[in-house]
């Protein structure tokens, strides 16, 4: 095989693999397409511009399905390889590989129950082709893929966005910068008006991708004739109008031939006042040709990139299908091991958090740092510690017998009453060590990846690791507020001798009549004691509050956040090991799509290796 036959039957393989592989290219693709890099030529036209005629003459062979409206109703990918002369022609279908079909009336018979299968038979249309490959020494090495035809009204039984539709399916092909454009145009028919060449022009407004066809040329007025289209004056083109001639309707009723149909082709140019000078560029043959040895140099221009493509894309879906996953294995000691892994994952992730290798731990020693301090400051203890309220609390405290010497018994309700306002900053802490490691856990749960593929899962280990949560909280709080209780449990006594002594040392004599309880002096003595001996408490809670938030929830969080939830695990069936690891559906599908889609690009990257093309 030539090095520019092997390229074609290359890129023939290629586009058949695509259509196993379920790659149609286009808005159809979520995923690399190798469909849309690859060079093919496509047939455009308008409903009864003469579109099957041409394929049929270039092929040789009477098969496509004919009537009325939209007769093609999905892409047809034409694939012509030339044989040895004195073979038998047949034709094989990809979806039907080890039927080889020689009565050509056949073929057209599957191209219509083919297409009913998908898009039923009420006019719908599919974007899914259709393969057909024909074997012919009559025929050229060359690709064609058919369209629907361009219309301008939807009839019986088609949705009125049918046009769009058509035009839509139209423009994905016609769009692709290796698209070669063979828009076929009437004769008959003003040029302006063609939907072939007015989309053609959109997107390829420099002419360069375009074939333009003129069909139809024998049944034009007499006196009149197409020669300033073909010429390229009407319209002009980087490449050369080619007229044809087809078969009229006629011919067809009766069963004139493809053979005797080329040859009065020839005979039309050849004798024709307006075409002779044109008869060896003109016709079915030639534009075979033409168009063949274009698209050779096309995929030979083509190739490098597209093997380029082709490997960077392979990378891209090998890099999706790892943060995918593999797929999860039917057995539970299997399941149980990535289940454990998983929570490993999420554990690891949250303990860097709290050690500072991923932000959000800082924010717990903001609250003993700022927020604990703070709280401490605002307590109103200059309220509480007023003259009025020590009064009311001594003179209660002493009852009908005023105090001797010392109101200790007011000393120490005071105190107490002091000592409980530390309870509401304690609480303070521990909620707010609380929500701070409730959001770790949700940042850490949205940044271990292994775990989006399991939404179960991951909903389960948030509820166990907020649990958890819960219950440090809880002990936290019950040891945090001990710590206060126990500051008005048992005062330190050497505070007060200290006062005592001080006073002494100073000349001031102690408070012995039973008058002076009534005194401001005296009770300004008592608050200012109290006050020092409550700052002294307020500093020793201010270390011991945070040491017991640590070590009742940071450290157990860091220690046994997941333990509970590892016992359960433990307990579990496979059935309910299976259900935690149930898949999001969507993820499940896309992993098959990405490993079809690259055993399809592997595959075309061997067949280009495989190719002699430089």
């Amino acid at each position: 095989m030539a090095a520019m036959e092997s390229l074609i039957a290359l890129v023939n393989r290629i586009q058949r693999a695509c259509t196993v592989l379920g790659d149609y290219g286009g808005e159809y693709s979520a995923l690399p397409t190798i469909w849309e890099t690859l060079p093919s030529v496509v047939v455009v036209g308008g409903q009864s511009s003469g579109k099957s005629s041409v394929l049929e003459s270039i092929v040789g062979r009477d098969f496509l399905p004919r009537g009325s409206g939209i007769v093609t109703r999905r892409p047809l990918v034409l694939q012509l390889q030339k044989v040895e002369p004195g073979r038998e022609e047949y034709a094989e279908f990809l979806h039907l590989p080890k039927k080889k079909f020689t009565d050509f009336s056949l073929v057209r018979k599957e191209i219509e129950d083919e297409t009913d299968s998908l898009t039923g038979r009420l006019k719908q249309i599919s974007p899914v082709p259709i393969h057909l490959s024909i074997y012919s020494p009559n025929v050229v090495n060359l690709t064609l893929i058919d369209l629907p035809g361009l219309t301008k009204v939807a009839v019986e039984g088609q949705p009125d966005s049918i046009v769009q539709d058509i035009e839509s399916m139209v423009r994905t092909y016609i769009e692709q910068q290796n698209c070669i454009i063979l828009a076929i145009t009437p004769a008959n028919q003003d040029i302006a008006t063609s939907d072939a060449i007015k989309l053609s022009r959109e997107v390829d407004s420099t002419g360069e991708r375009t074939f333009g066809v003129l069909t139809k040329l024998d049944l034009m007025d007499n006196g009149t004739n197409a020669l300033e289209v073909l010429d390229g004056r009407s319209y002009r083109l980087q490449h050369p109008w080619v007229g044809v001639v087809n078969r009229s309707q006629a011919d067809i009723n009766k069963n004139i031939d493809m053979i005797t149909a080329r040859r009065r082709e020839r005979e039309f140019f050849a004798s024709s006042v307006d075409y002779k000078h044109l008869a060896g560029t003109m016709g079915s043959e030639y534009l075979a040709k033409l168009l063949s040895k274009h698209l050779e140099s096309q995929i030979k221009t083509c190739m490098p990139g597209i093997a380029s493509l082709i490997n960077k894309s392979i990378d891209e879906i090998e890099a999706e299908l790892d943060q995918l996953g593999k797929p999860v294995s039917v057995d539970s000691g299997a399941q149980l091991y990535t289940i454990l892994e998983l929570c490993r994952a999420f554990d690891l992730v949250f303990k860097e958090h709290l050690h500072g290798g991923r932000p959000g731990g800082d924010r717990i020693y903001s609250v003993f740092d700022n927020q604990l301090p703070h709280a401490l400051r605002k307590l109103p203890f200059d309220r509480y510690l007023s003259l009025q309220n020590v009064r009311k609390v001594i003179s209660e405290a002493d009852g009908y017998q005023p105090h001797l010497i010392a109101p200790e018994h007011g000393y120490r309700r005071l105190i107490e009453g002091a000592v409980n306002y530390f309870r509401r900053p304690a609480e303070a802490s521990v909620d707010a060590v609380h929500f701070i490691l409730k959001e770790l856990v949700r940042r850490s749960m949205a940044e271990t990846q292994e775990l989006k593929r399991f939404p179960t899962l991951q909903a389960e280990v948030s509820r166990a690791a907020n649990e958890a949560l819960e219950r440090f909280r809880e002990d936290s709080k019950k040891t945090t507020l001990r710590l206060v209780d126990m500051e008005s449990s048992y005062l330190t006594v050497d505070f007060f001798r200290k006062l005592q002594q001080e006073d002494e040392k100073g000349g001031t004599p102690p408070s012995t009549a039973t008058t002076d309880r009534y005194t401001e002096a005296h009770f300004h003595r008592i608050a200012l004691n109290i006050s020092s001996y409550i700052r002294m408490v307020s500093e020793t809670l201010r270390n011991t509050i945070p040491k017991s938030v640590v070590h009742c929830q940071v450290r157990e969080a860091k220690r046994s956040i997941l333990d509970y939830f590892y016992v359960q695990l433990g307990q579990m069936e496979g059935n309910q090991l299976a259900a935690l690891l149930g898949e999001d559906p969507e993820l499940i599908e896309r992993r098959k799509q990405c490993v079809k889609r690259l055993e399809l690009h592997k595959s075309a990257r061997n067949e280009i290796d495989s190719v002699s093309w430089f």
